[in-house]
């Protein structure tokens, strides 16, 4: 058979993460990178919004990269994911609108997705994961 993204085995010997966990606590912006995703062929191993659903995502497994949005509603930081995902070896960009501000300094050199989104961003950005 011929080497295509269709073809599973294909994906399984691809390096860059294939089913991402979506950390976003706006509906339209992570509808936006499900869909950026779609057409990247990656999968969608989840979309949450808060640090517990996330943390309760990861434990679930079946998650091989993430994008992290910093700041969650009600002043939540995405810090508790990053490391959860640090300790089980699972690649993670930080999604921000700024700087290192709301980064944790421990986090700070991780790779960043600058706001507003493009395609052309989130494929560079799990590129480098």
């Amino acid at each position: 058979m011929l080497a295509s993204r269709n073809n599973p085995d294909y994906a399984r010997g691809m390096t860059a993460p294939q089913q991402i966990l979506i950390v976003e606590d706006e509906p339209l912006i992570a509808m936006m990178l499900e869909d950026f995703l779609e057409v990247l062929d990656k999968g969608v191993a989840g979309s949450v919004d808060t640090v517990a659903d996330a943390l309760k995502r990861i434990e679930e497994g079946g998650v091989d990269g993430a994008i992290l949005d910093v700041n969650l509603r009600g002043g939540e930081k995405s810090t508790a994911v990053a490391e959860a995902l640090a300790a089980k070896g699972v690649p993670f960009v930080f999604a921000t609108g700024g700087g290192d501000d709301g980064v944790a300094p421990e986090f700070r050199d991780r790779p960043r997705l600058q706001k507003p989104f493009t395609m052309d961003g989130v494929a560079k950005a799990l590129e480098g994961l």
